[in-house]
């Protein structure tokens, strides 16, 4: 156990930064969270979570709000882009909490930020606080932001997203890198895809040069979509998002199922989203600041686990703040942290160009491997991130 006690200044009130805030505070630690926006608001649809990460939140005691909230999808199946033939499916609901421990839930994203940050207590919430300089004062830090307020901190973590800010205190390490796709989102009431089949499921739908995934959420009278696209090399744009007309997000569909075209369409998100991938960094921490999430291990959505993955960040940095002191604990992060997600990127990276393939024998061949992907993906779920922090 640590000889004193630890302030902790969290830079973002994302998943990440809040799901660490909640469990140093359960902790007993000091933590404090600084949002550069004015009010908390949604960034993206939807979240999935799978085991791996609900397990993390039933023990912060978030079990009740999410079963309330969040709807469990029936099946995982994959289709053929254009006849929407089932390539293979798998039983979700009981069976993969009976398997794993804890279910697989669809969650808005709004939703799960917003019990975050009530469990977190609206006095460790600072709004409108974008840091615009850190420095090291004594033992611990002073963080000046630019509403002109400023504050100090034993450890600071930059919790603070792909185009982190406070990770160019920890390293000089190229930033996320473009990955060649984009993504468009939407959240479509399921009437208004007739055409849909098994609307209850998660779902990925893979064509060529294409992929579309989607899931239910809000007791699932919902379903979130994310359909991912191959674009040139570069991303022009200054912003990671930027404005593109209802014909442009249609375009790649033309051709596909009634049901996918259906979902495309109905999405008022005229926005594509750049896919970004975070080169693997050596570095995670120096002296007491210290990096989770997007801002370390920005990875592609395909598995599901940019979420999942960082709220394990939090938990094991939560449990090593706990039980040792910070030049103990953030080696430890590290370590314990680093490979797992490496191999989460890389494979991530892998299952995007599998689901893009065109229709032949690369394709009939990865419908032939893919009967056996709740296997080769069992190591992801079943992962306890507090277990593995306390062995």
């Amino acid at each position: 156990m640590p000889t004193r006690s630890t302030s902790v200044a969290i830079i973002g009130a994302g998943i990440g930064g809040l799901t660490l805030a909640v469990a140093l505070r359960r902790r007993g630690i000091e933590a404090a969270v600084y949002e550069q926006v004015a009010e908390l608001r949604e960034v993206g649809a939807a979240v999935a979570l799978s085991a791996n990460g609900t397990h993390v939140l039933h023990r912060l005691g978030l079990r009740d709000r999410l079963a309330a909230g969040s709807a469990v999808p029936t099946e995982l199946i994959y289709r053929d882009w254009r006849g929407g033939e089932r390539v293979v499916s798998y039983p979700v609901g009981d069976d993969y909490t009976a398997r794993f421990g804890a279910p697989y839930y669809g969650v808005h994203r709004a939703d799960l930020q917003i019990a975050l940050a009530e469990a977190c207590g609206q006095d460790a919430l600072r709004l409108d606080h974008r840091l615009i300089d850190l420095s090291a004062k004594g033992e611990g830090y002073e963080l000046e932001f630019a509403n002109g307020t400023t504050a100090r901190a034993d450890l600071v973590v930059g919790a603070d997203g792909v185009h982190s800010t406070v990770r160019r205190w920890v390293t000089d390490a190229e930033p996320a890198v473009y990955s060649g796709t984009s993504g468009f989102r939407g959240l479509i009431p399921v009437g208004s895809m007739p055409s849909l089949p098994d609307p209850g499921a998660i779902q990925f739908w893979m064509g060529p040069g294409a992929h579309v995934l989607h899931y239910p959420i809000g007791g699932g009278s919902f379903v979130n979509f994310l359909a991912v696209v191959d674009e040139p090399s570069e991303w022009s744009s200054p912003s990671w998002v930027e404005e593109i007309s209802p014909e442009r997000l249609c375009a790649p569909f033309a051709d596909w199922h009634p049901g996918v075209r259906e979902m495309v369409a109905a999405t008022g998100l005229h926005k594509r989203w750049a896919l970004f991938g975070q080169t693997p960094l050596n570095r995670w921490h120096r002296n007491g600041i210290v990096l989770l999430g997007d801002a370390v291990h920005a990875m592609l959505p395909h598995h599901g686990q940019g979420a999942n993955q960082t709220i394990e960040d939090a938990a094991t940095l939560a449990c090593l703040l706990h039980r040792y002191e910070p030049h103990q604990a953030l080696p430890r992060y590290e370590h314990l942290r680093r490979a797992r997600t490496r191999s989460i990127q890389r494979s991530s990276w892998v299952a995007s160009a599998m689901l893009h393939l065109p229709d032949g024998p690369g394709a009939d061949d990865r419908n032939r491997r893919l009967a056996a992907v709740h296997e080769t993906l069992q190591w992801i779920h079943e992962h306890d991130a507090e277990a593995a922090a306390s062995a």
